[in-house]
């Protein structure tokens, strides 16, 4: 983007995908919407992250989800840029020491949808039938629902995976309906999923912002265009994943609620095949939310036992 002569107010690191891209700028429209300044005070630097490079394997396989924020959380450290936007279920459950996640946009829909040319419903699609997706919670939480049908690992971005269903390489597909609406996409989704039968990802829906954490400047920008309700939700969360010691690497679902000071949380756990999960939910005061969280966490993690992930 163009530079202005003077120095930037605030600089943002992003990944280069269009979701990225919008989360990217969407954040940039806010911050000079809520500080008054033009939008070219506000720097947009495109990292390219390992998660980007890296299409060919799942990311469980290479080292999981932070390869899509290290390299800006590197530029953090470096000093390179202010604050990182990130889609939220992408941050690692641990931040690194001298990170933190200070603020959230609003929240979208955290559906997820069913892209598909075949039929109108996972329900209704014939036996057999070859679901396409990167996530291991959507491919065991599909097996679970549907052990007929065959689960394949599928990289890329929303308009290659969308490309997938569209030349037949797979049946169908599951995608976060809230990257489809951002996109203008939200058409795309033949149907979408009840929350009540498939919980989304922890974070889904919710764009987070990173910084420094020592960086008193750039967190008190921020605060102008925190959403406290989507952070709190994502405090509960994230503390829940947390107490599992959850990953990409691990089939986990969970997602909370506010209504004024209240808060509710469900949360899963499922064997990459669907056929043993295990369920909690907790309500409670919103100045409980991570305590909430890391106690649903904590049971579920007896509930499954050691053993549980070990064929991962």
């Amino acid at each position: 983007m163009a530079q202005s002569s003077s120095p930037p107010f605030v600089r943002i690191g992003t990944r280069g995908s269009p979701l990225a891209l919008w989360q990217a700028h969407e954040t940039q429209k806010r911050l000079a919407a809520a500080h008054g300044v033009p939008l070219e005070a506000i720097e947009i630097t495109i990292i390219k992250t390992s998660g980007d490079i890296i299409q060919d394997r799942p990311l469980a396989e290479v080292g999981g989800k932070g390869l899509f924020t290290k390299e800006i959380e590197q530029a953090l450290f470096d000093n390179a840029v202010d604050l990182a936007v990130h889609s939220s279920k992408d941050m690692e459950t641990n931040l690194p020491d001298g990170l933190a996640l200070v603020a959230c946009l609003p929240r979208e829909d955290v559906r997820d949808a069913f892209i598909c040319k075949k039929a109108a419903t996972l329900a209704a699609l014939p036996p057999g039938s070859v679901v396409g997706t990167a996530s291991l919670r959507r491919g065991a939480m599909v097996k679970r629902l549907r052990p007929d049908i065959e689960v394949v690992s599928i990289r890329g971005n929303v308009d290659t995976r969308l490309r997938k269903v569209e030349t037949g390489e797979v049946d169908a597909t599951l995608l976060a309906y809230a990257g489809l609406k951002r996109l203008g996409l939200a058409d795309k989704a033949t149907s979408l999923f009840d929350v009540a039968i498939f919980l989304p990802a922890v974070g889904q829906g919710a764009v987070g912002i990173e910084c420094r954490e020592a960086d008193t400047r750039t967190r008190d920008i921020l605060a102008k265009i925190d959403d406290g309700i989507t952070r709190t939700a994502l405090t509960a969360e994230r503390a829940f994943l947390r107490a599992l010691d959850g990953s990409c690497r691990t089939p986990i679902a969970g997602h909370a609620t506010v209504a004024g000071d209240r808060l509710s949380l469900r949360g899963l756990i499922v064997k990459t095949d669907g056929s043993v999960a295990h369920e909690t939910s907790r309500d409670g005061v919103v100045a409980d939310a991570e305590a909430l969280g890391a106690d649903a966490g904590r049971e579920l993690k007896e509930r499954g036992g050691p053993d549980f992930f070990a064929h991962l």
